[in-house]
């Protein structure tokens, strides 16, 4: 998600914001619990979960805040400089 951010910011390719949106919609659909918070960390191939404990010694609660964090951060600055160069 941060990279195709990323991309998008420095290139202006929508195929990049595209796959932020793709990965993003994966994301959710498979990876994130909408009842209980969190994401899971592993699935099969399928996309059914793999291993339903959301945090051991290979899964932290660090990654997906601070993934969030930076995609707003971009976000931000896209949004910010679209603005500036209109």
């Amino acid at each position: 998600l941060i990279s195709s951010l990323m991309l998008y910011r420095d290139t202006r390719k929508e195929e990049y914001l595209t796959w932020f949106y793709k990965t993003l919609e994966y994301c959710q659909t498979y990876l994130a619990d909408p009842e209980y918070g969190e994401w899971y960390g592993y699935l099969h191939r399928d996309g059914t979960v793999a291993q339903d404990a959301k945090g051991n010694i290979f899964k932290g609660p660090f990654h997906i805040p601070r993934m969030l964090i930076e995609a707003e951060i971009f976000a931000k600055d896209i949004l910010f400089n679209e603005k500036n160069n209109k």
